[in-house]
């Protein structure tokens, strides 16, 4: 027999478990079901960065050209794997659509509107639990090696500026105030106000307690296995734990979301975008500011007591291979911006897949197909940054509230 649910969540990150905390909040009985640990695939490892400057979404002009040097390189920021695959060629149809000027514009105010929100939310959710995983709000720093990156990063900085986000260019003696260990090729950098950092791993295991209070169960080791329909309802999940009637349900499992939309007729057109991290030992840099090594696409993030390097992005299905060339550009990037990066002590290699959409914006909305489903994915490198409104969204359309953030240009139907 069926166990009844009134919200089966089926995924355990950031985006689960924040859509879990606001549904309980609004007095919703929460299930979440994830196939791993709680907070363990993308919400584990990655950079920790609440990035309000970066709504420059990867689709954007010129991104083909430069792409094309980088793609078939393994050791290049941006790598796509080479195979034969018709989900990989139709993503990049849509991508390549979507690196036009109005394209990259709609989803730049969109970004900006959910970032801004989220970070609000961060700030409410820090004022009962920020020493416990390490939320700091002062800003990030970006540095370049070379002139043409400066220049670059400065016409970036000036187009987001619009949206609010300030910013202050510096010339290498500017830089080296706020990081004096700089290496001497540094030409200069940008100081972004308006970012923030936190442990990505503390965060969502504090947040899933804080939902647990609430009345939430957590079901891990728990894989979903299809689906039954009746007219326009998912009428049971089936999982290896036993079967779910729930009234509701919220597809938010990442990269694994395609397959599962799949046994419901749905389309997303999402791939899986593997990034790498390597976790160090360091508690001299716990007061630092995230540092974005610009041309080479690393952050550098403090963490209280660890130093994380994170960066990369490998277009290569859902593989959880570890791809050492891309581990080392990592390391060679840290040695090129930074001194005295091989003294640290590793703890920590890490990859994810990352959720990314052609157009770079989220998936969130209630399904036209399914009467009873909210999906809830598609986050790419924003999924910390979005996930506290993310959850509020689910929350509001659940209860059928108005949105606090227009999502309208969120819902898969878009993509059709």
């Amino acid at each position: 027999m069926a166990k009844r649910v009134d919200i089966l969540v089926i995924g355990g990150g950031s985006i689960g478990v924040c859509s879990a905390y606001f549904l309980a909040s609004k007095g919703r009985q929460v299930t979440v079901v994830d196939q791993g640990q709680i907070g363990a695939a993308c919400s584990y490892g990655n950079a920790g960065v609440i990035a309000r400057s970066h709504i420059i979404p990867l689709a954007a002009p010129g991104v083909l050209l430069n792409g094309i040097k980088w793609l078939f390189n393994p050791e290049s920021p941006l790598y796509i794997k080479p195979r034969l695959n018709m989900a990989l060629f139709s993503w990049l149809a849509r991508f390549s659509v979507a690196c036009r000027k109005a394209p990259m514009l709609k989803a730049m105010s969109l970004l900006n509107d959910l970032i801004q929100a989220s970070m609000a939310l961060y700030q409410e959710l820090a004022s009962m639990g920020g020493p416990e995983f390490h939320f700091n709000h002062k800003g990030s720093l970006a540095i370049y090696k070379s002139s043409e990156g400066f220049e670059e990063g400065v016409r970036q900085a000036e187009l987001v500026r619009p949206y609010g986000i300030e910013s202050k260019v510096l010339d290498q003696a500017g830089v080296r105030e706020i990081e004096p260990k700089i290496q001497e090729r540094i030409v200069g950098g940008i100081y972004m106000s308006a970012d923030a950092h936190l442990n990505p791993s503390e965060f969502v295991s504090w947040l899933a307690l804080r939902a647990q209070s609430k009345g939430v169960n957590f079901l891990t080791s728990t894989e979903v296995l299809g689906f039954e329909k009746s007219g326009r309802r998912i009428s049971v999940v089936r999982t290896t734990r036993g079967d779910f009637e729930a009234d509701q349900v919220v597809l938010a499992a990442g990269s694994w979301s395609p397959g599962l939309a799949r046994d419901l007729g749905l389309a997303l057109p999402i791939q899986p975008a593997k990034g790498y991290s390597i976790t160090v030992k360091s508690a001299e840099r716990d007061d630092s500011l995230p540092i974005w090594l610009s041309e080479s696409k690393v952050i550098v993030t403090p963490m209280g007591g660890i130093l994380r390097f994170a960066g990369t992005l490998e277009l290569a299905d859902l593989n959880f291979s570890i791809n050492q060339r891309r581990v080392e550009a990592i390391r060679r990037a840290a040695r090129e911006y930074l001194v005295g990066t091989d003294e640290y002590q590793t703890l920590e290699i890490w990859r994810g897949l990352r959720p990314l959409t052609p157009d770079g914006l989220p998936i969130v909305g209630t399904s036209q197909k399914w009467s009873n489903l909210i999906i809830a994915t598609g986050h790419g490198m924003q999924g910390l940054s979005l996930g506290p409104i993310t959850g509020k969204l689910v929350a509001q359309l659940t209860t059928k509230e108005t949105p606090s953030v227009d999502a309208a240009g969120l819902r898969e139907e878009r993509f059709r």
